[in-house]
């Protein structure tokens, strides 16, 4: 049995047993690539607005930096903790237990 996207192997002549596990490769797709990037850049526009804010209240760049370091660090926590908040949807815990079950 051949994992999607896979030949099968010409020298064994034949297919190999159904119950025996093959690994693959995990290919993520596009989406599940650019997410940290989607989380990191959503950080930093709002520590850009936290720090431009501060910017014009008060005209000192260090103070400027100072809190747009903060900010993008306190969001960045923020937002990893409301994803880890998330429950899986059928189809991921379909996955986790599937990996589960050939891992042991």
């Amino acid at each position: 049995m051949t994992a999607e996207g896979q030949q099968p192997d010409p020298a064994s002549g034949a297919e190999r047993d159904p119950g025996e596990f093959t690994p693959r490769t995990f290919q993520p797709s596009r989406k599940d690539r650019l997410r940290p990037l989607e989380l990191i850049g959503f950080s930093a526009v709002m520590s850009a607005f936290v720090g431009l804010v501060v910017l014009l209240s008060t005209r000192e760049a260090v103070v400027a930096l100072i809190s747009f370091g903060v900010a993008f660090i306190v969001v960045l926590v923020a937002i990893a903790m409301f994803s880890l908040t998330f429950k899986p949807d059928d189809a991921e815990i379909a996955d986790i237990d599937e990996q589960d079950a050939h891992g042991a």
